[in-house]
C-alpha cells in the first residue's frame, strides 16, 4: 500500500490499542502506543531510501528483505525497546505486542497488490503478490480515515476502530470474489490460458491483464467484467548468446528478472552497439509499456550502460541510459 493508507492504519491501530486494559488504568499510555503503531506501520518501508542511490537497488530490495521474517522480528524489537526506553523502561511487553502488530499488518497488506512482497524470506525469495488490491485504493484509505479524529480526540477510538476493520475484511473479501470474476472472465475468452497476472486499477472495476498460453502474451483491460485485448505478443525464449550471457549478470536486468514475471524481450542494432531491452506487460499505459530495462553493448560484448525503472518516452531512456553509464 502507499505510504498515506499505512499512516491512517498506524492510527486506527492506535484506537484498537486503546481496549488493553492496562490503557484503562493508565490513559497516558494511549499517545505513546499511538506513536508505535504509527512508527510501526512505516518501518517496512525505510527501504525506499535505497532510490537515493539506484533503481537497480530499490527495485531488488523494496518490499524484499525489509518486509521479510527476519525484518519483522528486528523492526518489533528495535521499535518497542526504543518506546519502552523513552517510557521509563516500564510495559516492554505491550509496546512489543502493539510494534509487532503494526509492523505485520503493513507487510501483511502489502500481499494484496500486484507489486507484493517477499514475505517468507529466508525460507523462500519467491515475491507473493495476489493482485486483489491496488497500491492505492481509496476505499480503504477513506475507512480508515474515518477512524483518525476518532483516535485523535480520544473518542470511542477502540469500538470505532474495531468495526471500521471489520468493514475492511469484509471488503477484502470482496474484492477476493471480484478477481475469481476477473480470472473467469479471462479464461472464458482465451480457453487455453495458463496464467493470469492481475493488476488492479484505482477503480475497482477496472483490471489490467496479462494472459499467457503456451505460445502467447495478451495484454489487454477489463472495464466492467468486459475484457478488452489491446497487444498480442509471441512469447519467444531468449536466445542463448554472449550479449545475453553478459546482460543476464548486469545488476539492473537481475532486478528486473526477480521483479518482473511476465515480459518480452528485443534486441536492436545500432551503428556502433546494440541494446537488449526486457519489457514488463503488466503496467501498459494507453500506448507505452514503461517499466522496462536496457543493456547497452559494444559489437564486442561488453557492456556500456544499464538501466532499470519507470520510463515515458525514448528520450528519457537514452538520456538515463548516459548518466547510468
Amino acid at each position: 500500500m502507499d505510504t498515506g493508507t499505512h499512516l491512517v492504519m498506524g492510527f486506527t491501530l492506535g484506537g484498537l490499542a486503546t481496549l488493553s486494559p492496562i490503557v484503562l488504568h493508565e490513559p497516558h499510555l494511549t499517545n505513546s502506543l499511538l506513536l508505535t503503531t504509527i512508527i510501526g506501520s512505516q518501518l517496512p518501508d525505510s527501504d525506499t531510501i535505497l532510490k537515493l542511490r539506484n533503481n537497480a537497488k530499490y527495485l531488488k530490495h523494496h518490499r524484499g528483505i525489509t518486509h521479510s521474517i527476519p525484518a519483522v522480528i528486528l523492526w518489533t524489537l528495535s521499535l518497542s525497546a526504543l518506546m519502552t526506553l523513552f517510557n521509563n523502561r516500564e510495559h516492554f511487553g505491550l509496546y512489543l505486542l502493539w510494534s509487532f502488530l503494526a509492523v505485520s499488518v503493513h507487510v501483511f497488506v502489502d500481499l494484496f497488490n500486484a507489486y507484493g512482497t517477499q514475505a517468507l524470506r529466508p525460507f523462500s525469495k519467491r515475491w507473493i503478490a495476489f493482485g486483489i488490491i491496488n497500491t492505492f485504493d481509496p476505499i480503504i484509505f477513506a475507512i480508515h480515515l474515518v477512524g483518525v479524529p476518532f483516535v485523535i480526540f480520544h473518542f470511542r477510538a477502540g469500538p470505532i476502530c474495531v468495526m471500521l476493520y471489520f468493514i475492511m475484511i469484509f471488503y477484502y473479501a470482496f474484492r477476493y470474489r471480484q478477481k475469481q470474476i476477473v480470472i473467469q472472465t479471462v479464461t472464458k475468452k482465451l480457453p487455453d490460458v495458463k496464467r493470469v497476472y492481475v493488476s488492479p486499477s484505482i477503480k475497482y472495476t477496472h483490471y489490467h491483464i496479462v494472459a499467457s498460453t503456451d505460445s502467447h502474451h495478451y495484454v489487454g483491460k477489463i472495464k466492467k467484467r468486459i475484457f478488452k485485448i489491446h497487444d498480442v505478443f509471441k512469447r519467444i525464449p531468449l536466445p542463448v548468446i554472449e550479449d545475453v550471457k553478459a546482460a543476464f549478470k548486469d545488476e539492473n536486468v537481475k532486478s528486473f528478472l526477480a521483479f518482473s514475471p511476465v515480459y518480452i524481450w528485443e534486441l536492436i542494432g545500432h551503428d556502433d552497439h546494440k541494446e537488449l531491452r526486457l519489457i514488463d506487460l503488466r503496467y501498459r499505459t494507453e500506448t507505452y509499456y514503461p517499466f522496462v530495462a536496457v543493456v547497452k553493448f559494444d559489437y564486442e560484448h561488453n557492456i556500456i550502460s544499464s538501466f532499470t525503472g519507470w520510463i515515458f518516452s525514448e528520450k528519457k531512456l537514452q538520456k538515463k541510459l548516459k548518466v547510468e553509464s
